[in-house]
């Protein structure tokens, strides 16, 4: 029987970061699913985190991918949200980005610190982020993905139209100027080679995206794969909002 055990979360997660998480082992993850109650819902143990106190689980339970907590006695599994007490942030698994370099529609910035991307270019949260880019540029190197959200009805042209330009310097200027009246998305004419291959590039991100468990744009990653609050990172470099 899985306990929510509140009270325990709380004395667990002070001095709790992901940073410091060490991946555990195929065999340590084996042993993990020989418990009791992983054999018996089932559940699968996708990846494993040793977070000192305890181990954060990304696991798939029932078909469905979720991150659970179990206490280091391996008595006490532990499902719902946890809150890190210092940062007010909700605590995940960091995402395996190890294959992404190489895969984006196109990169911003000269800097040293290295981000990945998730945008949708009708999505006004991303457009608002985007328009910091120009005081951020010699900080930051962003690898930008396309993920247009299903309800944005334009999003997958904006994309594709983004990306159909030759040079990376052309794709950026059209991603930080597009918007939804803009004719030239709506007006522009590929060959028929050249929409199928832009669809299959899309479609490939839009699967990163799925894969990392991508929910809602603007969505940033670390090198590190951890999730990155946008405007905390541009409180990071300076930049006033």
């Amino acid at each position: 029987m899985i306990q929510i055990a509140k009270k325990l979360l709380l004395a667990l997660l002070i001095g709790t970061s992901l940073n410091a998480a060490t991946q555990l082992s195929q065999n340590e993850i084996k042993q993990i699913e020989e418990l009791e109650l992983f054999k018996r819902v089932p559940i699968t143990v996708r990846k494993a985190y040793d977070l000192e106190n305890f181990y954060l689980l990304k696991v798939i339970i029932q078909g469905n991918n979720d991150e659970v907590y179990l206490t280091k006695d391996k008595k006490n599994l532990i499902a719902g949200d946890v809150i890190n007490t210092q940062s007010g942030a909700k605590l995940e698994a960091p995402a395996d980005v190890s294959g992404l370099t190489g895969k984006e529609a196109l990169t911003f910035g000269s800097g040293s610190d290295e981000y990945f991307l998730f945008t949708d270019p009708e999505c006004p949260y991303c457009k608002k982020f985007e328009s910091y880019f120009p005081q951020i540029e010699k900080n930051v190197k962003i690898r930008v993905f396309y993920y247009p959200l299903d309800f944005h009805k334009n999003a997958k042209d904006m994309s594709m139209y983004v990306m159909s330009k030759k040079t990376n310097a052309e794709k950026i200027k059209a991603m930080l100027t597009i918007n939804v009246n803009d004719e030239g998305y709506k007006n522009r004419n590929y060959s028929e080679k050249e929409l199928a291959q832009l669809e299959a590039s899309l479609t490939a991100q839009m699967a990163i995206a799925q894969e990392l468990d991508v929910r809602g744009t603007p969505a940033v990653f670390d090198k590190e794969g951890n999730k990155v609050s946008w405007p905390n990172m541009l409180t990071k470099y300076n930049v006033k909002q």
